[in-house]
């Protein structure tokens, strides 16, 4: 094994690692807090963490040893149903970033019907709908024996073995990027770029309050000016940073990896093994990365992690003791009045 392939597996073995511990706190958060529970994003981003959990636990081990055997890890039918599933999962996660940006589109350009565009049924429905578009993919693939292990991504994936039938996988791979990479791609963009022109115009508003009360307030002192004018500043950045990375992170790793599977069909160009690995990993990357980008660095699950880890250390200081449940009753009353 050379050195970039050893700094590949080096680099899947920690993805797998952050992407393990991050997708399992997300569902213990959803499991701990009702609140999460309550609120219809939820539905998305337990699909999305259980989809990436997945991922995680089945096909990155499968590429992993692929790539330090350098040849296929398992038999053919264990090959087949990692490749199955990876099809399947990969093209549920994509979805599901998607309908988590309409749900977001939604809640801020329709703020007061959004309780009624956005209902926990029809999350259902569009959780449902992942999964089906993401099924008949990988029931056509499966049928039509087009998973195999490839070489050129040390791993279970959609590949023609043979040179007959080129032309319907091709065909198959193009429809099949068209629906799930490029789909999402436009959703994210379209909602995403809709929520940005509706944060911007609330953040001018705000911005003209603030300037009209600071010209009102002409003994103010020159700091607190200072301050209300670098918040302006900071606010109309941070939407434009969330957005940059609900997009960028999108493309940055799965736009690699799609681009290499459709530039294969042409004939005249070969991959190197290198390259699709690489590629292979940075798709990777997505799973790792979605728990902080969607869960983890916002303030409920911020407030579920806080909560589940003061409830563990009150266990080891207080085990089956009466004070303990008088401490958590009188600490929980407490984490009401802050909140």
């Amino acid at each position: 094994m050379d050195l970039v392939k050893s700094f590949l597996a080096l680099f899947i073995i920690l993805v797998a690692i952050v992407s393990l511990l991050s997708n399992l706190l997300v569902l213990l958060c959803f499991m701990y807090s009702a609140e999460i529970r309550r609120q219809v994003p939820g539905v998305f981003i337990l699909n999305l963490s259980f989809c990436n959990l997945l991922i995680t636990i089945l096909n990155m081990p499968s590429t992993l040893f692929g790539v330090i055997k350098t040849q296929k890890p398992f038999g053919d039918c264990v090959c087949q149903t990692v490749s199955f599933l990876e099809t399947f999962l990969t093209t549920n996660t994509m979805l599901s970033m998607a309908a988590l940006s309409i749900d977001r589109w939604i809640a801020v350009v329709f703020p007061l019907s959004y309780s009624t565009k956005m209902r926990y049924k029809d999350a259902l429905i569009m959780v449902c709908y992942s999964w089906l578009h993401s099924l008949t993919f990988s029931l056509v693939a499966l049928l039509l024996s087009w998973y195999d292990y490839s070489h050129v991504y040390a791993s279970c994936t959609l590949h023609l073995s043979e040179e007959r039938g080129r032309m319907k996988f091709a065909v198959f791979t193009v429809v099949f990027h068209a629906t799930s990479f490029t789909l999402s791609l436009l959703t994210l963009c379209f909602t995403y770029f809709k929520v940005l022109k509706v944060a911007r115009f609330h953040c001018k508003r705000i911005d003209i309050i603030t300037v009209q009360t600071l010209l009102l307030l002409v003994d103010i002192h020159p700091s607190v000016k200072q301050r209300c004018l670098t918040e302006q500043k900071r606010r109309k950045q941070r939407a434009t940073k969330k957005i940059s990375i609900f997009i960028g992170s999108f493309i940055f790793c799965f736009a690699p990896y799609v681009i290499t599977r459709l530039a294969e069909l042409l004939p005249l160009v070969r991959v190197s093994p290198q390259w699709g690995i690489a590629s292979k990993c940075l798709a990777y990357g997505k799973p790792a990365s979605d728990p902080f980008v969607y869960s983890l660095l916002r303030q409920q699950y911020k407030k579920a992690v806080v909560n589940m880890v003061n409830k563990l250390l009150r266990r080891d200081l207080y085990p089956s003791s009466g004070h303990s449940s008088s401490l958590d009753t009188e600490n929980d009353c407490s984490l009401q009045r802050i909140s």
